[in-house]
């Protein structure tokens, strides 16, 4: 029994750390937090949708979910582009404050969750097609083919996005503007383009991130409440700002909720996370990756 319960913990924590992933970037180079990015991930799920079952439908053939599922992350990625460009964008020029940004972003969010239901409904959709298959047996767990496949892309995604943040030129160049704008202008980079690049590559996790989990469980226009704000909570637990700390921070959360509920009623699985950022909190508020070399967060 732990072992199943540890498993799904896995599963659920990679696309919690997902989720973090794309709002870390965001945090990092913006420095608010974009209660947006999760209206961005319920619009991912979606524009997959649409696609594949949905009013521009092509079929469940492979290319049609390879259609799908470039729909849901380039339209994601998209949509923060959007986002940024005409709301935050002239709020930096304004110089408006952090708050200004955190009223805003509320705001997206409702306006678009709402868009969603008038588009769409307010009924569950779902993506999945196909009869339901047993799942495979492994180390005294069992794993169906779409946990396998929601593990191995998440942590795939992860690995290969902090790989380009640390290795890439724009990678690089975005770090600059994270830790000085001005002097990442003075040295030659543009902090528009990078925020821009930050918002393209958030909002595309996001999306992406909101098409597993359509793919395990339904699909509604409220959907994106619940992952940004496990979303924001892995993110505090693994030190905000901090990327790998964002999937560790996701890990720790996805474990901690599932061995509560073990306990517990399901129904508590919220209240134990909150528990949990509350606990981080008060015993270390820099989260799991406070550890700082150079001056810059890990």
């Amino acid at each position: 029994m732990i072992k199943q319960i540890i498993a799904n913990g896995l599963i659920v924590g990679t696309l919690y750390g997902l989720v973090a992933f794309g709002f870390s970037m965001v945090f990092r180079v913006c420095k608010f937090f974009n209660f947006a990015h999760g209206v961005v991930y319920a619009a991912g799920a979606y524009f997959a949708y649409c696609v594949v079952r949905g009013a521009w439908s092509v079929g469940s053939t492979p290319a049609a979910w390879t259609l799908g599922v470039l729909a849901g992350v380039i339209g994601a990625g998209v949509l923060g582009v959007l986002i940024d460009r005409v709301v935050y964008k002239p709020l930096r020029k304004r110089k408006a404050p952090n708050l200004v940004f955190l009223l805003a972003s509320f705001g997206i969010f409702i306006f678009i969750q709402n868009l969603l239901q008038l588009i769409f409904g307010a009924q569950i959709l779902t993506i999945r097609t196909g009869p339901v298959k047993e799942g495979h047996h492994f180390l005294g767990a069992v794993i169906t083919d779409i946990q396998i496949l929601i593990l191995a892309v998440s942590v795939s995604l992860c690995v290969a996005l902090w790989l380009f943040i640390q290795k890439t030129r724009l990678g690089k160049a975005m770090r600059a503007v994270a830790d000085d704008p001005l002097a990442a202008s003075v040295v030659g980079i543009n902090p528009e383009r990078m925020i821009l690049a930050a918002f393209a590559i958030g909002s595309a996790l996001a999306g992406a991130a909101g098409i597993l989990i359509s793919l395990e469980t339904n699909i509604e226009p409220t959907m994106g409440m619940n992952a940004i704000l496990k979303g924001i909570i892995a993110s505090i637990i693994g030190g905000i700002g901090s990327i790998p700390g964002a999937m560790f921070g996701g890990l720790f959360l996805g474990i901690a909720e599932n061995l509560g509920i073990w306990k517990i009623s399901a129904g508590w699985k919220d209240c134990i996370a909150f528990v949990i950022l509350i606990a981080f909190l008060l015993i270390r508020p820099g989260g799991i990756m406070s550890v700082k070399t150079h001056g810059e967060r890990l």
